[in-house]
């Protein structure tokens, strides 16, 4: 199985860069790699919930429904694909204070594409694309945040 792994620093407000975080409706709004993101089901806060994307990876659609658990004590929203285009895509998003009024969040995702024959081949080629997706949605919502667009959003 693959893994990405991406951490980025802000200068954000905490909670605001977390209510930017857990607003996954708004990403197509000023994410230019996620097409769509539909709330399938939502619990409520604290709880879980479900989702459907729609994002850009290499100039190709790659769509999947995924079950959410967010944890609002820890600052961590788990993801796990439970039907889509990978045979395996789970992970998480956590936001924590890095002293000195810095918040660092990271994200951490695994994968597998599913198709044996061309894994070897395939893997790296989408572990780049999604470490470069990832880091662009960071940045994208450290902009978000730092414009104050966390609350026009929601």
């Amino acid at each position: 199985m693959q893994q990405v792994h991406v951490t980025h620093t802000m200068t954000s407000p905490i909670d605001e860069v977390w209510a930017a975080i857990k607003n996954i409706t708004a990403y197509p709004a000023f994410m230019k790699n996620v097409e769509e993101v539909t709330l399938l089901d939502d619990a409520g806060p604290g709880g879980h919930r479900l989702s459907a994307w729609r994002v850009w990876l290499k100039g190709s659609i790659l769509e999947w429904t995924e079950r959410e658990e967010i944890d609002n004590a820890t600052r961590t929203l788990r993801f796990e694909q439970i039907d889509g285009d990978l045979e395996i895509f789970l992970g998480y998003w956590r936001v924590e204070d890095g002293g000195d009024g810095l918040v660092r969040v990271d994200f951490r995702v695994e994968f597998e594409i599913g198709i044996p024959l061309l894994a070897d081949m395939l893997n790296p080629v989408a572990a780049t694309a999604l470490r470069d997706n990832s880091t662009t949605m960071l940045r994208e919502i450290e902009s978000r945040v730092a414009a104050g667009g966390v609350h026009d959003l929601a």
